[in-house]
């Protein structure tokens, strides 16, 4: 029995990408426009249970995301079936809910740090000061079986960035099954995942183990990995086709590791059923923008085998983002170059390697 045909070229871009460096290759423009989702978190005011179930009061009263979208946003048709997420947060915690239409469950890998998205998966990934480095990736697939890691940059800025003998201290993770696993003789209604991370293990890379402030903002993405499965003899059996991705802040490209695409998450000590609006605060603008000089550098540095410190010959002579002040101030450092543009008193800085900051 054939479940799902359907074809893509996905694995072209895809193998291009993922787990390999840029340097030496052009680099790509963006093929979506800048428009990351946002999301306001609520504090819980009542216990939050991790069963897999969504079902406490806070949740309830806690609004979804927008239905997830294909990884390269419009340049592809919408999921055929729907994924949504909620977040919370109190004191110890910062709690991920999410509910996935699924009508065959099934799961195969068992073992910790496995590498998950080979099953159908739901995936967490957190940059906690929005530097684009030192960023957080969880993997959970329908057995609750767990790959934790943390990217000391994205791939195309270094080789070897993933950290996965790293687990997150005190993680809490539970699926819950609207039917049956691994059971093609039915048709399931779908799964939800419930996560609580713990402030703690932000530690290394965040300013302490405390919670957030209020209206403080982070970057955050969701990503779902769906492939095609045949019925064989009684089992499913994954396809040769390429994997869906569908995505919670769309990428533009069949790749996770752009952090500057992925959404804003804001902090407020209100109670979920509030009316909180989420604030632009401007920095998120500058950066992106900061982020085009980023990809002309290395795109320059591809063809002419040094960088510039002229916008003009970066073809960035306009602002690339309504709204920011430019040009920025651009200086050729030993190690490569470095990026800056003021920003309420203080500068937002990028260098060679893509790390933004505010200085």
């Amino acid at each position: 029995m054939k479940l799902v045909m359907r074809f893509s070229a996905i694995f072209i871009f895809f193998s291009f990408l993922v787990g390999q460096s840029f340097w030496g290759n052009e680099f790509p423009e963006p093929r979506i426009e800048y428009s990351p989702r946002t999301y306001v978190c609520y504090k819980a005011d009542s216990p939050v249970v991790i069963d897999g179930k969504l079902d406490d009061i806070a949740w309830e009263r806690s609004d979804w995301t927008e239905s997830f979208v294909d990884i390269e946003g419009d340049l592809k048709p919408k999921p055929f079936y729907d994924t949504k997420a909620k977040m919370l947060w109190d004191d110890n915690y910062f709690y991920f809910g999410v509910e996935m239409e699924e009508p065959h469950i099934w799961a195969t890998l068992k073992e910790r740090d496995a590498v998950i998205y080979y099953d159908n998966d739901f995936e967490i990934f957190l940059d906690p000061d929005g530097d684009t480095h030192n960023y957080y990736e969880l993997e959970v697939n329908a057995y609750e079986t767990e790959w934790d890691l943390i990217l000391l940059a994205p791939y195309h800025d270094h080789d070897k960035v993933a950290l996965d003998s790293w687990d997150i201290p005190g993680l809490l993770t539970k699926v819950n099954i609207d039917g049956t696993l691994n059971d093609p003789s039915d048709m399931d209604k779908g799964w939800s995942v419930e996560i609580a991370i713990p402030w703690k293990a932000f530690y290394n890379n965040y300013r302490s183990n405390e919670s957030p402030k209020d209206g403080e903002q982070w970057k955050v993405n969701f990503s779902r990995v769906q492939w095609d499965v045949d019925i064989i003899e009684g089992k499913y059996v994954k396809t040769d086709n390429p994997e869906f991705n569908w995505v919670w802040s769309p990428q533009g490209h069949i790749y996770m590791h752009f952090p500057h695409f992925w959404g804003l998450v804001q902090f407020t000590e209100k109670a979920p059923g509030g009316q909180v609006e989420f604030v632009d605060l401007g920095i998120d603008r500058i950066k992106w923008a900061l982020r085009q000089v980023y990809i002309r550098q290395r795109n320059y540095y591809f063809k002419n085998e040094r960088y510039t410190a002229s916008i003009k010959e970066l073809n960035l002579m306009t602002t690339p983002v309504e709204g920011v002040p430019w040009p920025p101030n651009i200086v050729i450092t030993p190690s490569g170059w470095e990026a800056e543009l003021g920003w309420n008193g203080s500068s937002v800085i990028i260098r060679k390697d893509g790390k933004v900051w505010v200085k």
